[in-house]
């Protein structure tokens, strides 16, 4: 069974998140989402928070993913559970350059463990999680980047 690992804040998940997802889900069996926990990043949602809204974007493949978190290197966490790559969505060049080296400084951790990357739809190049806060921030309109019931949630944060 091949199993990847897509690892991420997601603070919130997006469609951006979700057609990674699915796409993955094409080339392998099963797919860990990994929710990183930084204690030098502020987020907008608990850990709690990420993992049920994960949870419930991703219901209609639940029977082949599995959520986790993780306050640890990526690398070792995949490695742990099984995967063999690690799954990560690919928007502009400045992605490129940060993956690059993500991905050289894991190899030099693990050899064991590779990268594969999706190219994001171009409808989702531009969209990421800091730019969904942003939006919020200022009551814009969200419908576009995620799910109702996460753009209810991100707006409850605001109280909007």
């Amino acid at each position: 069974m091949k199993t990847g690992l897509y690892p991420g804040s997601f603070d919130p998940i997006t469609y951006g998140h979700i057609d990674i997802v699915k796409r993955a889900l094409n080339v392998f069996d099963k797919l860990i989402i990994l929710i990183s926990v930084n204690p030098n990043k502020k987020t907008l949602f608990t850990k709690e928070e990420r993992v049920d809204l994960v949870s419930r974007a991703l219901e209609s493949c639940s029977d082949r993913i599995e959520i986790h978190t993780s306050e640890t290197l990526t690398v070792k966490h995949a490695k742990a559970l099984g995967a063999t790559h690690i799954v990560r969505g690919l928007r502009a060049l400045t992605d490129f350059e940060y993956e690059f080296q993500m991905t050289h400084a894991n190899r030099v951790l693990d050899k064991s463990v590779d990268s594969v990357f999706f190219m994001t739809d171009n409808k989702y190049s531009f969209l990421s999680s800091t730019t969904v806060k942003e939006i919020a921030q200022f009551n814009g309109d969200l419908s576009t980047f995620a799910p109702p019931f996460i753009v209810s949630a991100i707006k409850k944060k605001y109280n909007h």
